[in-house]
């Protein structure tokens, strides 16, 4: 269990300091830098698969998962293009409530696509969080539309990952292998009109958009160890970690403004948080063992 404690909290602190990563790569246009992404993604995935059991799970594969591939593809793609952006535009403080909202998207589209059901404390904390996201638009006089969509987008991605029954490495290869030749074919139109940044700028930035991808595969390969080995509830209560170290990034590294407004909507989506945390620990704790091992 120690094993699968230190590999998911090291996924989470990896994703965490993402925007430290990135902001080393603010002179590069954000397309670009998921287009590079997607394609050392696809290369460093492939040799880790090489190198650990083969390409016999390839068999295993249909028509319908590959498609529900190409949707979750597609909406991870969307996730990471509009993260780079946001958080070499200045808004990191907001990509952070994006990902603290997320896991109470995660509810909701449970309940309308699955047809989950919640229970009154779960109920109130999807409620709190939604006054933290109507006091926020309020005072700012317009929804926090990245934050939004990022949850959204990772929500749906989410979402899709769990009916599409794969494991997460081979889905990250087959996900990175099928947006590899619209990533490649990006990074060969920008060559060829003169807007390349690969090869262009310096050593550094070649070097940062090379690793990018295995920043990339690394937290993914570190989360699909951990929680194999750990409970799901133990999982829950780390996701947020990496919210939390974005949010100090963008105030304390990058001077983002925090205001007192601010701290109040992000107040009532913590509140929400803690209740739905302490919710499902509870939970989990009046289960028989045998349930509460399997789910481990």
């Amino acid at each position: 269990m120690r094993q699968g404690l230190f590999a998911a909290a090291g996924a989470y602190l990896l994703w965490g300091l993402f925007p430290i990563y990135w902001k080393l790569l603010h002179h590069v246009p954000a397309l670009q830098i998921m287009a590079h992404r997607i394609v050392w993604c696809a290369a460093f995935v492939a040799v880790w698969l090489s190198l650990r059991g083969g390409w016999s799970w390839l068999r295993a594969l249909s028509p319908k998962l590959i498609g529900m591939l190409a949707a979750s593809a597609l909406m991870v793609s969307i996730n990471w293009w509009l993260y780079i952006w946001a958080v070499n535009a200045g808004f990191i403080v907001e990509t952070s409530l994006g990902y603290f909202i997320n896991p109470l998207v995660s509810v909701l589209l449970g309940v309308v696509v699955l047809h989950e059901r919640l229970n009154r404390v779960q109920w109130a904390a999807v409620s709190v969080a939604g006054l933290g996201v109507l006091w926020l638009t309020l005072q700012a006089g317009h929804p926090p539309w990245i934050a939004l969509a990022l949850a959204l987008s990772f929500g749906g991605y989410g979402l899709i990952r769990k009916l599409a029954v794969v494991p997460a490495v081979q889905g990250l290869m087959i996900e990175s292998g099928l947006l590899f030749v619209p990533a490649l074919s990006i990074l060969l139109w920008q060559e060829a009109h003169g807007g390349g940044g690969f090869g262009h700028i310096d050593t550094r930035t070649d070097t940062l958009l090379v690793l990018g991808g295995l920043v990339t595969a690394l937290p993914l390969i570190l989360f699909a160890i951990g929680a194999r080995r750990i409970p799901l509830s133990m999982v829950g209560i780390l996701q947020y970690l990496a919210p939390t170290l974005q949010l100090l990034c963008g105030i304390w590294l990058f001077h983002e403004p925090f205001s007192s407004i601010q701290a109040i909507g992000f107040g009532c989506i913590w509140a929400a948080l803690g209740l739905y945390a302490v919710d499902g620990l509870l939970r989990n704790r009046r289960r028989p063992p045998a349930v509460a091992q399997q789910q481990g």
